[in-house]
């Protein structure tokens, strides 16, 4: 039912304070993102905003218009006050808690200003384009691809919102990416795409679960402590569990479109750039291209030729490994007679000791932490595993994925 505010001037500053938050969560529950936005411009209006303001608003991308305002913006239309001394007082209070009740829409116009300049500037970016083109316009090849990415996501969207409506009974694993990815034609360049859609909110989640204490609050500046206490009072309605829940989804996405990035390295044809040899030192090559299980996705093999290091990982045997040339190009040029190369189906011109591999014990974790860690943290990889190392033997077959190479 309809929050109604008729009364609230009789209503003690707990009373008041409980009825506004469980107001702010019904909304949130109730309707759609988009479905709050005409509340918000219909407020604008209506408080010396002009036309071309909500315009301006209007040309911005859904997800940067942020729900809680245009929560509080329904609310103070339909009678909430700007501020209520009584909630004020019932705040200060309270034990551990710090700060005061600032009027609502103190919040709301810094938001609104910020999304008035960002949006003219598109406005008037968007004018400036549309005067160069041509009588017919001809969409490009990044906007066709933009539409296509979005077309693909109605599907995620409509997934991402049962959190909304039933949160107890969502699945953050539920939505089969594989499968609904291939029947939409998703590339590489739709994926990336994808994930720039929803990174925004993923953050946002993320930030969730690091509020600050009330110690941490008071060190910072009154804008920064404003911005995170805003955060925690718009997703009070959620647990902690609900927002791990909801991170895990979208974290499940963005896994996905990275598998198909990853995927599309392995199996595009070389570029032309490369040096014929080395496409025909590794044509007899057989390696794994993908796997599902692990969800990785080779290298293209002619970027082994030269290079001073090669990680590979057997899908079979949980081994993870690294070749080493015995002759290293310290400027990493590939300058001929140094670094590695390949014969038929093996690697040539590591060096024997110090190439070695080690089986991993918890393959999902691991090869997790190896896909995101940069050039210091590899060089300490293999040292931190503590199971007994073997010398690789230089043989590549059709469990083999070629993970990465450097140099």
């Amino acid at each position: 039912m309809v929050p109604v505010w008729d009364g609230w001037e009789e209503w003690d500053g707990q009373k008041f304070h409980r009825f506004k938050t469980s107001s702010q969560s019904w909304f949130y529950q109730t309707f759609k993102h988009t479905e709050l936005h005409p509340h918000l411009f219909n407020w604008m209006l209506k408080n010396d905003y002009t036309k071309k303001d909500v315009q301006a608003c209007k040309a911005l991308p859904n997800w940067k218009l942020s729900t809680n305002v245009c929560i509080n913006a329904k609310m103070l239309l339909d009678g909430m006050p700007d501020f209520n001394k009584k909630e004020d007082e019932y705040w200060q209070s309270l034990a551990g808690t710090m700060g005061e009740v600032r009027p609502v829409t103190v919040h709301m116009k810094k938001s609104i200003q910020e999304w008035i300049e960002e949006g003219s500037t598109l406005l008037k970016n968007k004018k400036v384009e549309e005067k160069k083109k041509a009588d017919v316009y001809v969409p490009s090849i990044q906007e066709r691809i933009r539409e296509q990415a979005s077309m693909a996501s109605e599907d995620i969207d409509v997934w991402l919102d049962e959190f909304v409506t039933n949160k107890d009974g969502f699945d953050p694993k539920g939505f089969d990416f594989k499968r609904h990815f291939q029947q939409k034609g998703v590339t590489q360049a739709h994926a990336r795409k994808i994930i720039k859609f929803y990174e925004g909110e993923l953050e946002e989640f993320r930030d969730l679960l690091k509020i600050p204490t009330a110690s941490q609050l008071s060190k910072m500046d009154e804008k920064d402590a404003d911005w995170w206490e805003q955060l925690k009072e718009g997703y009070s309605h959620l647990s902690k569990k609900d927002v791990q829940k909801f991170i895990s989804a979208l974290e499940s996405l963005v896994e996905a479109c990275n598998y198909v990035i990853d995927t599309s390295k392995a199996t595009r044809k070389p570029r032309k750039t490369k040096p014929k040899s080395a496409d025909k030192l590794v044509e007899k090559l057989k390696f794994a291209k993908t796997n599902d299980k692990y969800k990785l996705a080779s290298i293209v093999p002619t970027e082994i030729v030269g290079a001073n290091e090669l990680w590979v990982f057997n899908v079979k045997t949980r081994k993870i490994g690294k070749y080493i040339a015995s002759n290293i190009d310290p400027q990493g040029m590939k300058r001929a007679g140094s670094g590695l190369s390949v014969k038929g189906t093996t690697i040539q011109g590591f060096h024997e000791e110090n190439s070695i591999q080690k089986t991993l014990r918890k393959p999902d974790e691991q090869l997790k932490e190896f896909k995101g860690a940069g050039k210091v943290a590899l060089r300490k990889f293999l040292d931190e595993i503590k199971t007994t190392d073997t010398k690789l033997n230089g043989r590549i077959n059709l469990d083999t994925i070629l993970l990465k190479v450097s140099g």
